[in-house]
């Protein structure tokens, strides 16, 4: 799971019922395959193949998967190796983040055209709130449509678009269509729409967690409204108030423009229980792979690192170290992480969840010679 900022993934619980005279307009836009789309309108050669942007035959992780390479079960964050045993015919193209940081502030420059009230996620998804917009238009559907044509019209690429009243159900909305899709959730609808998706399909809620879920016998949004508040906390912690107010389609967060990103972080749990540091720091490499692939697509480079580790019985412990300059690849991530999670072992119980993040971000790494010395 990513954690571009520990607000979204808190668990707190998102707040009462909305008042329907403030209702919000929340719109979600989430570029369709945005790297490996690019690097298809780019290369004619590539269009209408499996490409995976990342990683190599033999090693790495994939960054992004073409809609042709997803058919075979490609994703993000799997394996290299995987993804060719899956696919052989892929083809791996090496990513261009100065490329993509450049669409994606054109696309931003669209959506500034309708509001100001702009929250990016990433490079390739935001949340809008055009409650009140630049432009006077009542309906929010139009202008989702509206910004849809615009990036097709001057980027070449496809967006799609999900439009609520809260954040929640506008990133459920905008999955719902994909790819190069719309799709809108009216407050009337909302409660029936969550009921009967499988909590699986919930966004924050990861395979781990929708297997722990399934196994309490929570299938479905239905089956998750029916469990008490309490119930929700003694199996969740925190994020059992955010399940319970979710599946009651209720998320007050506000669309927050221009916050300040104080850390970026993946984290993952684990079915089973992890007793060595050789299974660990395997587990670990795909949480390092995705955290340096967005320090890199957004030039933001930090000079802490924080690993973060949960125990069988929910206990946790994290662990810090700060350098004097930003973080400039991924094997020195690599090499600062694997310090942080050698003292931790050997441990008297098993570890079902690590996570790896950065903070105290600069703009840029530090030059060669500063690096060097550093290493040293």
């Amino acid at each position: 799971m990513l954690t571009p900022d520990a607000d979204t993934e808190t668990g707190e619980a998102p707040g009462a019922a909305p008042d329907a005279a403030r209702q919000r307009k929340i719109i979600h836009i989430d570029m369709d395959a945005f790297y490996a789309s690019v690097e298809q309108r780019d290369d004619p050669q590539l269009r209408g193949k499996p490409v995976a942007v990342g990683g190599s035959q033999l090693r790495g992780v994939v960054a992004a998967a073409s809609y042709e390479a997803r058919k075979f079960g490609v994703h993000s964050a799997m394996p290299s190796v995987t993804a060719k045993r899956k696919c052989p015919e892929l083809i791996f193209v090496k990513p261009r983040f100065d490329v993509y940081r450049a669409i994606s502030l054109e696309i931003r420059e669209i959506f500034a055209e309708h509001t100001a009230i702009i929250e990016p996620l990433s490079l390739d998804e935001a949340y809008l709130d055009v409650t009140e917009n630049r432009r006077g238009i009542a309906s929010a559907t139009e202008i989702a449509e509206d910004i849809r044509a615009k990036i097709r019209a001057r980027t070449g690429l496809t967006a799609s678009a999900g439009v609520s009243f809260n954040k929640f159900l506008a990133k459920l909305a905008s999955d719902h269509r994909k790819p190069d899709g719309l799709f809108v959730i009216t407050p009337k609808m909302g409660p029936a729409f969550v009921e009967a998706l499988a909590v699986r399909k919930f966004h924050g809620v990861g395979p781990a967690t929708a297997a722990r879920m399934n196994a309490l016998g929570i299938e479905t949004g239905l089956d998750l409204k029916a469990q008490p508040l309490a119930f929700l906390q003694q199996h969740f912690g925190k994020a059992g108030s955010h399940y319970y107010w979710i599946a009651r389609s209720i998320d007050e967060r506000p669309v927050r423009a221009d916050r300040v990103r104080k850390s970026i972080g993946a984290e993952n749990t684990f079915f089973d229980d992890l007793f060595t540091f050789e299974a660990a720091h395997a587990a670990l490499r795909p949480l390092i792979d995705k955290v340096w692939q967005y320090c890199a697509g957004s030039g933001m480079h930090g000079r802490t690192v924080t690993l973060k580790v949960k125990y069988a019985d929910f206990t946790q412990i994290t662990r810090s170290r700060t350098g004097p300059a930003p973080i400039s690849d991924r094997a020195e991530l690599d090499e600062l992480s694997r310090a942080l999670l050698e003292p931790v072992f050997p441990v008297a119980k098993g570890v079902r969840l690590l996570g790896v993040s950065m903070s105290s971000f600069g703009e840029e790494p530090p030059p060669e010679s500063e690096r060097q010395l550093r290493l040293l």
